[in-house]
């Protein structure tokens, strides 16, 4: 009886960790990405640490940033105070799914 309760929360653990990893390919949860990345410093579309740099379009503009592209990469390769975001913290299908809800939502 131990013996396949341990094998069967064995194989529990183990298809809920595959299940974890797959990508199913559908398209990424933008907001909850960008909740897990990126609203520590910018709740709301804001900038605590360079208010000079919310992610508003006027500001985004005023600054070079014009497409989701740009946001990408200013992901990969911020300037200061900005933490790198590079392909192993979050994918580029990530990556473009926040750059997009950033241009959505912060107008």
């Amino acid at each position: 009886m131990k013996k396949s309760l341990a094998a069967a929360t064995l194989f529990a653990v183990g298809a809920f960790a595959l299940s974890a990893l797959a990508d199913t390919g559908g398209k990424p949860d933008a907001k909850a990405e960008f909740e897990k990345h990126c609203a520590v410093c910018h709740p709301g579309g804001g900038n605590i640490v360079n208010k000079a740099k919310p992610l508003t379009k006027g500001a985004l503009m005023t600054n070079g940033i014009k497409s989701w592209k740009d946001i990408v990469a200013k992901m990969r390769n911020p300037g200061p105070g900005m933490t790198k975001f590079d392909k192993n913290a979050i994918s580029d299908k990530e990556a473009k799914a926040i750059a997009e809800y950033v241009l959505k939502s912060f107008k």
